[in-house]
């Protein structure tokens, strides 16, 4: 037995210290599993890494000048510039997917088709329940756009010009001077105000029928012949009715100027063709009025039958209208009333989107650096 013991011992030619090669061994093991560790998480914090910059998320959008639209194929508006410094501040990669509806876009989101939607979407309690907004990013309202030749107060001066009353102020003339030379005809060899030639006869003959008309005649000159005297009598009475009626032609024409004259709140709004975008916060706000509209499906319908004359005022989101009056409508629409039914604007996201709360805290910081300023005065000009 004691001679088996000594081959043992040679089977570790290299450890002649039993003891301190199993440390060793027991070094190696460590250290090798410690490396593949390190290689293990390195890869998680790689792939991580890559997945967090990689982000690209789903923007649904829709057309709503100067909000959302597309110039010389590119993406713009208000509402996209500052979704692109959220998208650079929180290292996300947009991906822009316009609609042509805007109940299509609001779909999107709500189905979990997109990540979040951008435009002038106005936040309602109705959405709320089921969505989730982010904070405001524009505060607006309603307004009314009617044609820019009906933006107008009665005024004398029109109505003087109107086509109808011209004529009545030339049929007027024609009698007082029919009147007047009648009563030349009468007269004029029994007074010597009326003896004189025709040709010089024509304006004291008018002259003395103005009068007449307006302040009843001069007593010096009460005509003296028999048909003359009855004349006179028949062009006082008469004269009565005449002033009645230019008086009452003058109201009624400033009257229907006025009916048809420009729209300058919404109690203007009842009687006339208006139309609005269906499903809109403006349709539910005419809708609760019992105002009669027509509803469309997307804007650019709404502003062609506009510009046909189809509809007499628009009810829709006040910068949107006020973009389109003074860019593709100017000269055809102007802006009447104030703004009414205040709203504010907000970017929409599937219920329970992890995306919320770090939109918000961008936001805030965008407001809170000028940045939000900025990109308001780009598209609006200076903050009234």
């Amino acid at each position: 037995m004691a001679q088996d013991a000594k081959p043992r011992v040679q089977e570790y030619p290299t450890c002649p210290k039993g003891r301190s090669c199993d440390r060793d061994a027991g070094k190696n093991v460590n250290i090798e599993s410690m490396y593949r560790f390190l290689v293990v998480l390195s890869l998680v914090m790689s792939f991580w890494a890559q997945s967090s910059a990689a982000q690209v998320l789903t923007v649904s959008t829709v057309t709503r000048p100067p909000f959302s639209m597309v110039e010389d194929g590119v993406d713009t508006g208000f509402s996209i510039d500052l979704l692109r410094e959220l998208a650079d501040r929180l290292n996300w990669q947009i991906q822009i997917n316009r609609v042509e509806g805007f109940s299509d876009m609001l779909s999107m989101v709500a189905t979990k088709q997109a990540d979040m939607a951008i435009a002038n979407i106005s936040i309602t309690s109705a959405r709320e329940a089921i969505m989730d907004y982010s904070q405001p990013i524009f505060e607006a309202g309603l307004q009314i756009m009617v044609p820019s030749d009906k933006l107008r107060s009665p005024s004398l001066w029109r109505a003087l010009l109107s086509r109808d009353l011209l004529i009545a102020i030339a049929v007027s003339f024609i009698l007082l001077i029919g009147g007047g030379m009648l009563m030349w005809l009468f007269e004029r060899r029994s007074q010597p105000y009326f003896d004189r030639p025709v040709k010089d006869a024509w304006f004291p003959s008018f002259w003395w029928a103005l009068n007449l008309v307006v302040n009843g005649g001069f007593e010096e000159r009460v005509p003296q012949s028999v048909f003359g005297r009855l004349f006179g009598v028949f062009l006082v009475i008469s004269s009565l009715f005449v002033v009645s009626l230019f008086v009452a032609k003058i109201t009624s024409v400033m009257t229907v100027e006025a009916i048809n004259g420009s729209v300058n709140s919404v109690n203007d709004l009842y009687g006339q063709r208006v139309g609005t975008i269906k499903g809109s916060t403006a349709a539910g706000f005419l809708d609760r009025r019992e105002i009669d509209f027509n509803g469309y499906d997307g804007l650019e319908p709404l502003l062609a039958d506009f510009e046909a004359g189809q509809i007499e005022a628009v009810v829709f989101d006040a910068p949107v209208l006020s973009y389109y009056a003074s860019h593709q409508g100017k000269n055809v629409a102007s802006m009447a009333g104030s703004v009414f039914l205040r709203e504010n604007y907000g970017m929409i996201f599937p219920t329970g989107s992890p995306l919320v709360e770090d939109a918000n805290q961008a936001l805030l910081a965008i407001r809170e650096d000028g940045t939000y300023d900025t990109i308001y005065r780009k598209w609006f000009g200076a903050k009234r």
